[in-house]
């Protein structure tokens, strides 16, 4: 595998997979705070803002704690002013509508909802000018400051310069702690990798196939910082506490990104990709032996950048003299195609609002295809129609596979399987 499909792969096994049932949580969380402080029925966006990695796009697969802001009415702020606590009362009362089986409970400064695959810390606060005020009980109670939304655009916004390297190493980051236990929050993961890529331009145009050398150069920016008590965030310049000294793990993770590139340039796979599985843990993805069978395989990592953002879904219609049926529906009964039959492989649905381009991968399996020395596995492009014409030759459960590309970037992908009796 070449540095480009490692980290193109890795990075898209880092993707939190189940983004529907979290947004799903927090509409249904706002929906409640609505109802109870403005009398709005069913509306699930509207006053809250997703906080925390979640927010600034950094968490990763496993993410299982989520932070979120309500903003208070401004009307309400006599009610609430001196007795903070009550704020969060009414908060915790309205969420324990819905979530009746959770343990929800009021914590110093949030609303805790524990579910089953989730926490969510829920924050009420009342805004001005952009920055929050927020519910503190301890000491009789009282209303902090915290500029949330400045975080949100210093974070986002110096991503965008970097090319989103700055969220892609963010994620890293968190894989490496999750790995090694590193005593570290998710924030300052996030304010030490923004610090990394303030004041470097190094890699606003890298792209995957560089990235073994940003990780490199990021542990190595991490040995070299002073031990601290805490760090300034950016965009707030809030403090980030820091629980224990990092430099030494770091050091022992740029050992293994440093004999990592050098295996790998020496022809070492297998000593590459352990070392890096020593840093990232199993997301990493395990090397892939190669065959002689497909030495003209082509795998769409090694030549574009991979960022799947969109869904998109194929389908084919198999084609005979006297009918024609679906691939899908052949499946689902277990049967096989025919021989000569004419596979007309299609688009059948995608999320995709705007242009984007297609490509194809046939890939021949089974023991015919060993025989025969005919596996293909070649990325091939569309002729614009989003269509692909095949012909069912011999036995074999063979795939095709779609991507749909934007900006040199594949935001989607679907592989089925062809089974030829």
């Amino acid at each position: 595998m070449t540095v480009r499909r490692d980290f193109s792969v890795f990075l898209d096994n880092l993707k939190i997979k189940n983004k529907n049932k979290i947004s799903s949580r927090y509409e249904s969380i706002t929906k409640n705070l609505n109802e109870q402080f403005r009398g709005l029925e069913n509306d699930k966006t509207s006053y809250s803002l997703q906080a925390g990695s979640y927010g600034r796009y950094s968490g990763i697969q496993g993410i299982s704690d989520l932070d979120m802001l309500y903003i208070l009415p401004p009307s309400t702020w006599p009610t609430y002013r001196k007795d903070p606590s009550k704020a969060l009362d009414h908060a915790k009362d309205a969420i324990k509508k819905t979530y009746k089986t959770s343990k929800v409970k009021k914590d110093r400064n949030v609303v805790v909802v524990e579910m089953q695959d989730f926490t969510f810390e829920v924050v009420p606060v009342f805004e001005w000018q952009g920055v929050f005020k927020y519910p503190d009980t301890y000491n009789g109670g009282l209303w902090r400051k915290c500029n949330t939304r400045a975080e949100l655009q210093a974070f986002r916004e110096l991503n965008t310069e970097r090319k989103d390297n700055l969220r892609k190493l963010a994620k890293m980051i968190r894989a490496w702690k999750a790995r090694n236990d590193i005593q570290m929050s998710g924030f300052l993961i996030d304010t030490l990798c923004y610090n990394f890529f303030k004041d470097n331009t190094d890699y606003d145009k890298a792209s995957f196939g560089s990235f073994d050398k940003m990780v490199r150069d990021f542990f190595q920016y991490l040995t070299k910082e002073p031990e601290k008590t805490y760090y300034y965030a950016f965009g707030s310049n809030s403090q980030v506490g820091i629980k224990k000294a990092f430099q030494a793990d770091a050091q022992i993770a740029l050992e293994n990104a440093i004999e990592a590139i050098e295996a790998r340039e020496s022809g070492y796979e297998d000593k590459c990709n352990q070392r890096y599985k020593a840093i990232f843990g199993t997301k990493f993805p395990n090397r892939e032996a190669k065959q002689a069978a497909a030495v003209n395989e082509q795998f769409i990592e090694e030549l574009f950048d991979l960022d799947i953002t969109n869904q998109i879904i194929i389908d084919c219609e198999v084609k005979s003299d006297l009918m024609t049926r679906m691939l899908s529906s052949i499946k689902f009964v277990g049967e096989r195609i025919q021989h000569q039959r004419k596979l007309h492989f299609f688009v059948k649905q995608t999320d995709i609002g705007e242009d984007y381009e297609v490509k194809w991968k046939v890939r021949n399996r089974g023991d015919e295809a060993d025989k025969l020395r005919n596996h293909r596995g070649e990325i091939m492009d569309d002729d614009g129609s989003k269509t692909r014409i095949e012909t069912a030759n011999f036995y074999g459960d063979h795939t095709v596979e779609c991507y749909a590309i934007r900006n040199n970037t594949v935001i989607a992908r679907h592989e089925i399987t062809v089974p030829i009796e």
